[in-house]
């Protein structure tokens, strides 16, 4: 399962790329840096929660807290990513990558970390999957 999931994040990483290309490319030069870093978020986190809802039956979580720990892993290595390669890879300052964590400015990126921390409940919730309370089996009643 954690072999599965860390795939999918991979395929998230991907997508995040790509959002955050598109950003730089057509939103903030149409629609301003604020505006466009909104939108990008709002949009990435559109493709988490799809592609969560696509692939949660591969991954196999069998409980509540095994989906919410996919989401732990998936917040962990998305945070590793952006503060690791941020600051070693691409040279950023620690301010810089604090940035996008500035609601004052605007800057609604925590969105996209609730997200990826809950896409795994909230999408096998939705497709079905067994709940914390659920029992192999079948439970009393």
């Amino acid at each position: 399962m954690i072999a599965r999931a860390v795939a999918v994040w991979c395929l998230l990483l991907a997508l995040a790329v790509v959002n955050g290309a598109a950003r730089d490319a057509w939103l903030v030069p149409r629609l301003g840096e604020t505006a466009g870093r909104a939108v990008s978020s709002l949009l990435l986190s559109l493709l988490i929660l799809a592609a969560t809802w696509l692939t949660i039956r591969w991954i196999g979580p069998r409980t509540a807290g095994q989906a919410v720990r996919i989401g732990g892993l998936w917040l962990a290595l998305t945070l590793a990513f952006e503060f690791g390669a941020g600051r070693y890879g691409f040279g950023k300052s620690w301010g810089e990558l604090l940035a996008d964590y500035d609601l004052t400015r605007g800057r609604i990126w925590i969105a996209v970390l609730i997200v990826t921390l809950f896409a795994p409940l909230w999408t096998s919730r939705s497709r079905g999957l067994p709940r914390p309370t659920s029992r192999a089996g079948g439970g009393r009643g």
